[in-house]
């Protein structure tokens, strides 16, 4: 056989395995949102992707690299989803009230399925190894995105000079688990409207005159990003 056939045979092939390898952790991440990533297991993902054990296995090499794998392509669905998707706001307040948004309708359709950040804190909190590890790591980079979104408020004078920036950023994460609690555990009507509520409280009690107000969706893009 020709080089350039086995080639592109074997580019084919390895095509193919990623394409697998995306399928189950889709599966995987589908079933993980509603039984934790505790409840992952090969044999659970291989009867749901109708695959065989082995298979599965090939692909991971065990259950905690398919627990990662699972939090990593959370992680880059949120960011997409969240983080990258109010990029086009301009900087400061604009664009954390475009995260803030984005936050919410994600919080909002996963009222139903569950989040694997709030779900894996629960798990793994006390659980030292590579998966809480991972769960860690995808928190801190929002968390520290979000952070840099309050700063960059303040830097554009739509805070306050005086304002407490990591108490903003503590306060904006809590309204998310607040209303995920009472969303998703207690059923309590309303919980998403009143995390908004608390999101605008929260820009009311820091913002300056000047500081822009309008919402998310009637923000335009702008060439001042970064």
């Amino acid at each position: 056989m020709p080089a350039n056939a086995v080639s592109t045979k074997a580019s084919r092939t390895a095509q193919k395995g990623q394409q697998t390898k995306a399928a189950i952790v889709d599966a995987a991440l589908n079933l993980a949102a509603q039984i934790g990533l505790e409840g992952l297991s090969i044999g659970a993902v291989a009867e749901l992707t109708q695959m065989s054990k082995s298979g599965v296995f090939a692909h991971f090499g065990s259950r905690e690299e398919l627990q990662i794998s699972v939090v990593r392509e959370y992680h880059a669905r949120f960011e997409q989803e969240v983080f990258y998707a109010a990029m086009p706001a301009p900087r400061g307040l604009p664009r954390l009230c475009a995260m803030f948004d984005n936050w919410m309708k994600r919080t909002s359709a996963e009222i139903d399925s569950g989040c694997i950040y709030i779900s894996g804190a629960t798990e793994f909190d006390d659980r030292p190894g590579p998966v809480r590890d991972a769960l860690v790591e995808s928190v801190s980079i929002w968390q520290a995105a979000m952070f840099r979104a309050v700063q960059q408020a303040t830097a554009e004078g739509h805070f306050r000079a005086d304002a407490d920036e990591r108490q903003i950023a503590f306060e904006i994460h809590g309204l998310i688990l607040a209303s995920h609690y009472e969303a998703r555990f207690l059923h309590t009507p309303g919980s998403i409207e009143r995390a908004r509520k608390g999101f605008d409280n929260i820009i009311t009690r820091f913002a300056t005159p000047s500081a822009p107000r309008f919402s998310p969706t009637q923000l335009a893009p702008s060439s001042r990003q970064g």
